[in-house]
């Protein structure tokens, strides 16, 4: 155990926030802590050397800056590799989770009860998959306090993480061409190999209708043309298929392409949750190598990440609204149309239906979850106080109270345009559905009200309000799930081309996806 030690303030800037952290020689606390020292500036596009230690672990690492709004939040988030000391990559066993060499500190800013993302990855695991596992730490990075994180697994393959065999460069024809391929629906970039959904997607008032895939396995420096021609070709007619009048036959329609029991599971997890950027967002899948009989070799959902803006803690895509459906699309980014196209089946809502009240009498009881939040919640009471010290604005007070209201009453006072007003940036519900920022414009002001559907002036208050959401939904999800095999019509828009935006994959403004 070590010794707490306050001392002088400490700045660092990025953008147009500045960051103040408290300097701490050590650090005592009930959680594991992770001590990280650097020699260069940290920066979000290549990682840099450093040291860190934390357990049994004390060695070098890659480090960078991760996210795409989050980069101005007070906390950030890092992506970290583990190394040898010439630098190389080097699997490690960190805190008793499976060695591997890609890490992830994941900041729970926004997410007051700071459950949200181990609570998803951890009914994911209950379900029957794999989810990345967590343990909940406390930050001392170059002398200063960072708060309370989440260290986390990356979605990675691996016989620990997602079990899928290795494509070697020579796999370029036969039974070895088929698997495995772990893809996603995200943000990119040009490190990404990409290509594009030949289904537009689904959203009410949408910028654009282009669903984009990445092949995040193999990665593109080391992804074969025929590989990524067969991964595309493959996408292609399983999402053509789902969109067909013969989607339902078990031979050749979706079935044919997909692994049904893992779809099913991924539409309960996500209506659970209410994920503002469900289905569209930080949407991975994995695909399995078929095997010699010819069977197999399906596409699956999962896993799960990035659920800060789940579970009541959002304020845009009917997030807030407790009897919405994800599968409908939001005002955003393009939701893919197979999730709502999938529920014209009777079949596939049957399947919902029966797994749903199955995992209610187990993982997905009221108890089970309650359980697991005041578990979680034991857990970092100790921690909290201190990280709630370092980010004050988490917590609604009366310094934040009367900004809000002097925002308030300026907000009334100018014309509100296209843009609101805040020159380009409005409050909520201005521009494309977009979450618009309150007080300072970008990277300034009270960053967590950006998406909050409300605040909170206590952790004990938070974790009240996140247990009552959950009764709620389930209440919801049981009340409706319980009609899918005899009169539920799911609501239905058809995918509709949209003039695609030349942005790199990126919303005009990057809030969803932190």
């Amino acid at each position: 155990m070590h010794s707490l030690k306050d001392s002088a303030w400490a700045d660092s800037i990025w953008g147009t926030s500045i960051v103040k952290h408290t300097k701490m020689e050590q650090l005592e606390s009930n959680l594991p802590v992770i001590t990280i020292t650097t020699n260069t500036p940290l920066n979000a596009q290549k990682k840099v050397g450093a040291k860190m230690s934390i357990g049994d672990y004390e060695g070098d690492i890659g480090i960078k800056l991760r996210g795409n709004s989050s980069l101005s939040f007070n906390q950030k988030k890092y992506t970290i590799e583990t190394r040898d000391e010439n630098g190389n990559e080097l699997k490690a066993a960190l805190l008793d989770m499976p060695a591997g060499k890609d890490w992830v500190l994941l900041a729970p800013y926004n997410d007051v009860s700071m459950a949200r993302d181990p609570l998803a990855f951890q009914l994911w695991r209950d379900m029957g998959h794999w989810a990345p596992r967590t343990q909940m730490v406390e930050v001392l990075m170059d002398g200063e306090y960072l708060g309370v994180y989440i260290l986390s697994e990356a979605i990675k393959r691996g016989s620990s993480r997602v079990n899928i065999p290795k494509l070697q460069a020579e796999d370029t024809e036969g039974i070895n061409l088929t698997g495995g391929y772990i893809l996603r629906i995200d943000t990119y970039n040009e490190e990404d190999a990409t290509f594009p959904s030949k289904v537009p997607g689904i959203g009410e008032g949408s910028m654009n209708s282009q669903i984009t895939w990445s092949c995040i396995y193999p990665k593109k420096k080391n992804l074969q043309p025929e590989q990524m021609a067969y991964i595309q070709n493959y996408i292609d007619e399983m999402e053509q298929a789902i969109q067909s009048e013969n989607f339902a036959d078990p031979q050749q329609g979706y079935a044919k392409y997909i692994d049904v029991p893992s779809f099913v599971d991924y539409f309960i997890h996500t209506e659970l949750s209410l994920n503002a950027d469900g289905y569209k967002r930080s949407a991975y899948f994995y695909k399995e190598r078929q095997n010699a009989d010819g069977t197999g070799g399906k596409l699956f959902a999962g896993s799960v990440w990035d659920y800060n803006l789940a579970y009541g803690n959002c304020n845009f895509c009917n997030a807030d609204k407790i009897d919405a459906w994800c599968y409908e699309g939001g005002n955003t980014q393009p939701t893919p149309a197979l999730w709502q196209r999938l529920l014209q089946d009777p079949a596939f809502r049957k399947a919902v239906k029966e797994r749903y009240q199955s995992l209610r009498k187990t993982s997905l009881s009221n108890k089970a979850i309650i359980d697991y939040i005041d578990q979680h919640a034991q857990l970092v009471a100790q921690a909290k106080d201190r990280h709630f010290k370092e980010y004050p604005e988490l917590l609604e007070n009366e310094h934040v109270k009367k900004d809000n209201e002097r925002q308030t009453q300026k907000d009334g006072q100018q014309p509100q345009g296209m843009f609101g007003g805040f020159g380009m940036f409005g409050r909520v519900g201005g521009f494309g559905g977009f979450p618009m920022m309150q007080g300072g414009g970008f990277g300034g002001g009270n960053a967590i009200s950006w998406f909050a559907a409300y605040r909170v002036s206590s952790y004990e208050e938070e974790i009240k309000i996140l247990k009552q959401w959950l009764a709620n939904r389930l209440d919801f999800l049981d009340q409706n799930i319980d009609r899918f095999d005899k009169d539920f019509e799911p609501r239905i828009q058809k995918p509709a081309e949209r003039a695609p935006m030349n942005n790199g994959g990126f919303p005009f403004f990057p809030f969803p996806g932190m």
